[in-house]
């Protein structure tokens, strides 16, 4: 690369499982500045296998570090995993913490494309240049905590681990791959992928430094996101994450009458007030914890080591499934990881299993289930084969395949519609309406309309990807904006650029997903709600009435959707709007 390279490393390494090769690439310059990196370069290698089946020996398991990775730059520690869903069957990504994407970089990597079936079961250990397939057979069904364990024992403390539980190894589709011990690559599955390859962990030391074009730029850049994040109450306030963890928004979705109750049918919850953050830290006292290279640190874990449990787990494991014993959630949350499964799809599988059954759940019934969903048992395939194999497809709150998060969309109507949208199925993250809608910021929009939400769903996801490209974490963008991370990505790459630059690499890196997605056959048909959300009201009371979705309303706003994003009126790529963002698609024709 012509810049030397600075931020990112210029190497991208490409693993054949099958016959235990490496090869190094150097991709072209054009292809950083196009894709940025994390997501959006993971996006770039997936494309042309976009259309195997998830668990083909071609298919690609794909690791990338963004080029603010190892850098001083606010909360960049963060990396991307991507393939294809297990569960969806649509594009399945996940933005991980902990120190990965830091020491991925520094191992003088920008990113991993994992290809192949190891002959048995097998760790990738990293340390620099030095790739070395190990015999993990010792492992074999090990929950994470073992692998850790293992692991730590045996090298030390100061790399990083990935890994899969049980769950993967069983081939649940709601498999994570847990990382560093308290953090997780929840969603869609991937941990079922890296399974299927035969890989157990992979293990990443870096001991070089990256290279930063303009460090005193840098400095400058990093203290403005300092100061900004420093008077945002949202992170830093008394009331913010970093002194309550993401369950301080707990009493917030309480009291706005959108916490999913009873598998969505309600949304209040009456004993959501005994159930909130400051319970959790009076009865577990936690200590704070963060990902590598941040300073808001919103993990939280209890003095016995345990991961306290995020809202949306929080949220799902009481209110969702009516139950009210904290400890109970404190346990099953500490299950879940050691079994290597999305906590979000797991509480909402049995959220919808207690409505089709009518039996609630009790302690030893709660966690026993949590097991047969990684033992291979037939909940963990996720809510929506639960609900069509019992002939109760309208039980399933999902979209594409993919379980909702903790917020109830008739509540937010910039939220049902992101949610329709997403490109990986019910994701709260892909434009977060929570920011705008509940949070009031950056400015307040009125959570019960859809005007306008159209256009600001699609700038949503345009600059998320740019965020979850560079990598960085979502949470500091209540405070920062692109502005700031583009002085802080121009300081460290040396590439001239803008927010509205990076935002349009964002808009680029978006619509190759919803080519991807085209390719493997989704529609309109597809970016839709269940049908509960326009038949049944919420909760109303306390001066707020919810109620049901209109869905004229809802389609009128999807179609605008369409409109801004570029689609054509059946939400499929065009071929126009694909060349303006540098992109080579061909529609079908019939």
């Amino acid at each position: 690369m012509k810049n030397g390279p600075y931020g990112w490393t210029g190497k991208v390494l490409h693993f054949d499982l099958a016959t235990g090769t490496c090869r190094t690439e150097h991709p072209d310059e054009s292809v950083y500045r196009r894709f940025i990196g994390g997501k959006g370069l993971a996006g770039h290698y997936l494309r042309p296998r976009c259309t195997l089946d998830w668990n083909h020996p071609d298919m690609p398991f794909l690791l990338f570090a963004g080029p603010l990775g190892a850098t001083i730059a606010p909360t960049s520690g963060r990396a991307c995993m991507m393939s294809r869903s297990p569960l969806t069957g649509a594009v399945g990504d996940s933005s991980v913490g902990g120190k990965l994407g830091t020491e991925l970089k520094r191992a003088g990597w920008d990113g991993i494309v994992i290809t192949g079936h190891a002959a048995s079961l097998a760790g990738i250990e990293i340390r620099d240049d030095e790739i070395t397939l190990a015999d993990a057979s010792g492992l074999r069904h090990a929950e994470t905590a073992t692998v850790f364990d293992t692991l730590e024992a045996a090298n030390g403390r100061k790399m990083s681990v990935a890994c899969v539980g049980p769950a993967a190894e069983n081939g649940s589709p709601m498999a994570a791959v847990m990382t560093d011990r308290h953090h997780a690559a929840g969603r869609c599955g991937l941990g079922a992928v890296l399974a299927a390859k035969g890989v157990k962990y992979i293990t990443i030391k870096g001991s070089g430094r990256v290279a930063v074009h303009d460090l005193d730029a840098l400095k400058q850049a990093r203290e403005e996101i300092f100061r900004l994040t420093a008077a945002s109450p949202v992170l830093l306030g008394q009331n913010g994450f970093s002194c309550w963890g993401t369950g301080s928004i707990f009493d917030l979705m309480d009291s706005r009458r959108m916490m999913p109750t009873d598998n969505f049918s309600k949304t209040r919850f009456p004993d959501a007030p005994r159930l909130n953050a400051p319970a959790y830290k009076k009865r577990y006292s936690p200590k704070k914890h963060g990902c590598k290279g941040c300073h808001i640190l919103c993990k939280k874990i209890a003095q016995d080591g345990r991961s306290m449990p995020e809202f949306e787990t929080m949220s799902h494991f009481t209110a969702l499934i009516g139950n009210t014993d904290m400890d109970v959630v404190l346990e099953a949350n500490d299950l879940l990881n050691r079994l290597g499964l999305d906590t979000i799809s797991a509480g909402s599988t049995l959220a919808c299993l207690r409505e089709i059954s009518g039996r609630d759940f009790d302690r030893d019934s709660l966690l026993d289930a949590i097991s047969e969903m990684a033992s291979g048992g037939s909940l963990g395939d996720g809510s929506f084969a639960v609900a069509d194999c019992a002939g109760h497809p309208e039980a399933s709150m999902s979209v594409k395949g993919l379980e909702m998060a903790a917020y109830d969309p008739r509540g937010a109507y910039g939220m049902a519609l992101a949610y329709a949208v997403s490109t990986r199925g019910a994701c709260h993250l892909r434009a977060y309406p929570v920011s705008h809608e509940i949070l009031r910021k950056p400015v307040a929009t009125d959570r019960f309309s859809f005007s306008g939400k159209a256009r600001i769903v699609k700038i949503a996801e345009d600059v998320n990807a740019a965020v979850d490209s560079l990598t960085a974490c979502k949470f500091i963008f209540f405070a920062a904006g692109l502005e700031e991370y583009a002085k802080a990505y121009t300081a460290v790459t040396g590439v001239a650029s803008t927010g509205h630059d990076l935002q349009s690499a964002g808009e680029r890196i978006y619509y190759n997903e919803r080519i991807m997605n085209a390719q493997n056959g989704f529609t309109a048909e597809d970016d839709d709600l269940p049908e509960r959300f326009f038949t049944e009201e919420g909760t109303s009371g306390g001066g707020v009435e919810i109620r049901p979705l209109d869905r004229d309303e809802f389609l009128a706003a999807r179609a605008a959707y369409y409109r801004v994003r570029g689609l054509d009126e059946n939400g499929l790529p065009t071929a126009e709007t694909a060349a303006r963002l540098e992109l080579v698609f061909q529609p079908e024709t019939n």
